[in-house]
């Protein structure tokens, strides 16, 4: 036991050896590396373009080194070759503890001969990257974020030349920091500033930088003080219930949305006279959220939108009507919800949002395997808010069977189970998904499909005369009951 425990590990460690010296292969270098990043409240939105050169022919796998850190607050990442529309396969290799970094191996569309050139364009959100600073801040003061990235783009190749863009929506920036020892990749000023853009480097012959050596003795933190002038707005916790039901035609989505303003926390008092005030003058406080406007579905019918006090009647509803399933068409219902109060800097809003739309909307048959398959969206996205945690529940119809799932993105966790309501008998299969950290990229479909046998069709009919001649029965015996005591 003893001997195949220690072979287990020398294998691990062998193959972790040689995937991690793969990626070191001198099979590309990168003649340019630069990364924009795009600087903003809950999220924050990175671009990093690879300028690469294959130094070998055959080359057809890209790998891409993130550190731990950056990698735990990447919520979503997809690679593309510049100027195509075609995203490319990525495979997440998984962390390497020896090192600090994070492997991604991008598949390229074709192979690559020698000496021969490709753009890659790597596109990536960033949640909880930024914190308010200072922490608490008054009506009439400015709000200000920090955020923090690494100065290098750590790579496994060669790079020549490597530069980072930082933008701000602001110019107003309070400050940034400077890089020191680097004399080994420049001689010139480490960083600029132009306008609301930050710019470290160019910096030259980068050797390769995936490892402890590089990261430990070159690798430093960049810190960016700047002005937000809009909410941050983020949701702790999202419940979302989509019922499918065979019967009405009909799919219900309902959700449970906690919102937070996750700026400054608001310091003393709120006046309501400054805030009429700002309002009268029309100039928006960035320490205020006082509505959000959704894109719903179109042809939605019996939409409500109520908080713990009852419905939100302060908000204004705009349906498109419906259009057929899979249009190439991006017609939407707008609704703009308006809270009952402002939603100041570290307070919280709850609310609860449902609709009805078609089944025929969202839903189709298979005629080969005689399956049901229907697309849930993951969420309605609110715009430039990070959702922290996720539960979606999928109701299915009562007697489904052969249920499976797809998903546009692993869940944290899923799970099956059974939920009762009105009129059923043996319950109806749901299925529960959760997730972490999801944005506005993250609003892809859940298709589900199933098979719903002909008795299953009839359970409900069946169930629903059943009760009524029972309780006609028993009517029918209780009027024929005496229970006096004494007769006449």
């Amino acid at each position: 036991m003893r001997d195949k425990m220690l072979l287990r590990r020398c294998t691990v460690s062998l193959l972790s050896f040689t995937l991690f010296a793969a990626a070191n292969a001198d099979s590309f270098e990168n003649t340019a590396v630069v990364r924009t990043i795009e600087l903003g409240g809950s999220l924050v939105h990175v671009t990093t373009t690879f300028a690469v050169k294959a130094l070998e022919a055959g080359s057809s796998v890209y790998t891409v080194a993130l550190g731990d850190v950056e990698k735990q607050k990447t919520s979503w990442l997809e690679a593309k070759v510049k100027g195509q529309a075609k995203a490319l396969a990525v495979l997440d290799r998984g962390a390497d503890s020896t090192n600090g970094v994070h492997l991604l191996d991008i598949t390229l569309p074709q192979t690559l001969g020698l000496n021969a050139t490709i753009n890659i364009v790597l596109d990536s959100v960033q949640t909880h990257v930024t914190y308010p600073w200072p922490e608490r801040a008054s009506q009439q003061e400015e709000q200000a974020l920090k955020y923090e990235a690494g100065l290098f783009v750590l790579s496994p190749y060669h790079t020549a030349v490597q530069r980072t863009k930082i933008r701000s929506t602001s110019p107003s920036i309070h400050s940034y920091t400077t890089p020191k020892a680097l004399e080994d990749f420049t001689l010139d000023a480490t960083v600029t500033k132009t306008g609301a853009t930050i710019t470290y480097g160019p910096y030259n012959n980068i050797a390769p930088s995936a490892n402890e050596g590089f990261i430990s003795k070159h690798q430093q933190p960049v810190v960016v003080h700047y002005n937000y002038e809009y909410p941050v707005a983020e949701v702790p916790k999202l419940k979302r219930t989509a019922e499918i039901s065979h019967w009405g035609a009909n799919l219900n989505i309902q959700d449970e949305i906690h919102l937070r303003n996750a700026g400054p926390a608001l310091k003393g008092h709120f006046s309501r006279l400054e805030h009429q005030t700002q309002a009268f003058y029309k100039r928006s406080s960035p320490h205020v959220i006082p509505g959000i406007t959704l894109h719903l579905p179109a042809g939605i019918q019996n939409t409500y939108y109520y908080d713990l006090i009852g419905n939100v009647s302060t908000s204004r509803l705009r349906v498109a009507p419906s259009v057929p399933k899979n249009a190439q068409t991006n017609q939407y219902s707008v609704l703009e919800l308006k809270p009952r109060y402002p939603i100041m800097g570290g307070w919280n809003y709850s609310f609860t949002l449902g609709w009805d739309a078609p089944l025929a909307d969202s839903a189709s048959w298979d005629k080969t395997t005689g399956k049901y398959i229907v697309q849930i969206p993951v969420l309605t996205p609110i715009p430039a808010a990070v959702v922290n945690e996720a539960e979606i529940t999928i109701i299915l119809p009562e007697g489904a069977t052969n249920v499976e799932f797809a998903t546009p993105f692993p869940p944290v966790s899923s799970s099956m189970s059974t939920h009762t309501t009105f009129l059923d008998t043996t319950g109806r299969p749901a299925i529960t998904l959760h997730f972490k950290d999801l944005t506005e990229k993250h609003a892809q479909p859940i298709y589900v499909s199933y098979n719903v046998p002909l008795s299953a069709h009839l359970k409900k009919p069946v169930a629903v005369a059943v009760a009524f001649f029972s309780v006609f029965a028993f009517a029918l015996v209780t009027r024929r009951l005496d229970l006096r005591i004494h007769k006449k």
